[in-house]
């Protein structure tokens, strides 16, 4: 990504108002966070918090693919959309959290997943200069 990639997706995470969402997001998930640990009295490492999180959310995923038709021994289900889309936001107050945890601010988080995202397409487009996304094959 050169110089002027960055500036436009800076300029582009500044600007967006899905940025203001994910600031009242991560300030509401700190303020829960603040909450939790305070009344129960936690104290952790940021190695115990991570390890912490990421378990939370493997459980989250866990509770995501229940509410699927994912046994293809089984006869299908109907999906219980509301119920689906509420396990979906129980893991994003995980990742809030772990976000957090590592230091990413909301900011931090936009500016980096559109260049994550730019070089996702880069990359699927053949023009990374990471190896094994060549679209010829060699």
């Amino acid at each position: 990504m050169n110089g002027q990639q960055a500036q436009q997706i800076e300029k582009e995470a500044q600007m967006s108002p899905t940025n203001d969402k994910l600031t009242e997001m991560y300030d509401m998930q700190t303020k829960l966070d603040h909450r939790i640990t305070t009344e129960r009295g936690i104290a952790k490492t940021t190695d115990e918090w991570v390890v912490g999180l990421t378990i939370a959310m493997e459980s989250e995923i866990d509770e995501i693919r229940r509410e699927v038709s994912w046994k293809w021994w089984k006869n299908p289900k109907p999906i219980d959309q509301e119920a689906l889309q509420g396990e979906v936001i129980d893991m994003w107050h995980f990742l809030l959290s772990l976000s957090r945890t590592v230091g990413l601010t909301p900011n931090d988080i936009h500016r980096i997943y559109m260049e994550k995202n730019a070089e996702n397409h880069a990359r699927q487009s053949g023009i990374s200069e990471k190896d094994g996304y060549s679209l010829c094959q060699k």
